[in-house]
């Protein structure tokens, strides 16, 4: 197993193909948990997020049509789990709510940890809201990282309609927290 963990992903793809189940492993241990937090952050249900990042792997296994010359493969893989998050969300199946996260121990002033969940939330369902096309780009350039350019050849648009919808994106965001932060606690 410790080869895998320094081969590159189109050497353990091609392994895998030929049956090396260690192969498979390394590739799902490197990119698990970057494609299950791009379908939370794009679903705002585990359950969907769990089922997306299954099929993404499914995908890869049987059949896949990944070329390694082509691009990365956390990029195909961010390719299948987008694809299924949206077939899911136009079949209407309906979203579950975050939990939010527990505040580190250190912080021991109650009324602001209320205070930030509260703006937690009302992030997450603001970012849940938005219309898959700008929600996908927070998720990708702002959740996840990723470049304009990394973000553009997996959506399979130009750079500049990245940034527009990006820009779009935190506008209407921007709407959507401002009542909740004139609201009294």
């Amino acid at each position: 197993m410790r080869d895998c963990d320094s081969a590159s992903d189109g050497d353990l793809f091609r392994r895998m193909k030929n049956g090396d189940e260690n192969a498979f492993t390394a590739l799902y241990r490197r990119h698990q948990t970057a494609v299950y937090r791009f379908a939370l952050q794009m679903s705002g249900s585990s359950e969907i997020a769990e089922e997306v990042t299954q099929e993404a792997f499914m995908v890869l296994m049987v059949g896949a049509k990944y070329n390694p010359e082509r691009g990365p493969l956390g990029a195909f893989l961010f390719g299948v789990a987008r694809n299924h998050v949206l077939r899911i969300l136009e079949r209407g199946r309906p979203m579950m709510a975050i939990l939010d996260e527990e505040m580190p121990a250190e912080i021991e002033d109650e009324g602001a940890r209320m205070d930030r969940n509260r703006q937690i939330a009302a992030l997450r369902k603001a970012v849940l809201a938005l219309p898959p096309h700008y929600r996908e780009v927070v998720v990708l350039c702002e959740l996840q990282e990723m470049d304009y350019s990394e973000a553009a050849a997996l959506l399979d648009c130009p750079v500049g309609t990245i940034r527009s919808r990006l820009n779009r994106a935190r506008s209407l965001l921007a709407g959507r927290l401002r009542p909740a932060e004139r609201c009294p606690a």
